[in-house]
């Protein structure tokens, strides 16, 4: 493998996508947001009412991700981590954001009151930061302020120095 694989992690709404793209056109990794894989490869499994969301496939996700995962160099992008084998992942990062910042991102897209309270919760208890820890080894698990644009662009550098030295320590 020649370069690493990397996963984006969070509460919906703390910058995943908006790193993950910006990431993938600096560093040249391919970039991989689950919900749009699932989306054009209808990788759902039902209908979640309450939540207004289809229900994610998690073994079909696997079952498509896992050739490119294995070849390296790629960027998952998912609010979930649990499902991913450990086996995939050189680094996760996990996004963290105030939560009047979150509620104003949310409430900007369209979420009812009980997703809005339910994601916002899920920051305030560290939900996504705790399973990325049960799901894989501690020192690589990372947490990321994702609050303004400052924050983006600190993200992107530290990650890139992180690929740069993860390349030249892998390389024979």
């Amino acid at each position: 493998m020649l370069l690493p694989n990397i996963l984006l992690t969070g509460t919906p709404g703390v910058g995943k996508t908006t790193l993950g793209k910006e990431l993938a056109s600096r560093s040249g990794l391919k970039y991989v947001n689950v919900g749009d894989l699932a989306r054009e490869g209808q990788l759902y499994d039902g209908y979640d009412e309450e939540y207004d969301c289809p229900i994610l496939d998690e073994d079909r996700v696997v079952d498509e991700l896992e050739n490119q995962m294995s070849e390296g160099g790629v960027i998952v992008d998912y609010h979930g981590c649990d499902f991913f084998p450990e086996r995939w992942f050189h680094i996760v990062f996990v996004l963290k954001t105030d939560n009047s910042v979150l509620y104003q991102r949310l409430e900007t897209r369209g979420y009812n009151q009980k997703k809005l309270k339910d994601n916002i919760q899920c920051e305030i208890f560290q939900v996504l930061y705790e399973e990325a820890l049960g799901s894989y080894k501690e020192e690589i698990v990372h947490q990321l302020p994702s609050n303004k644009p400052e924050d983006l662009e600190d993200n992107i550098n530290q990650i890139l120095k992180w690929i740069e030295q993860w390349v030249k320590d892998h390389s024979s």
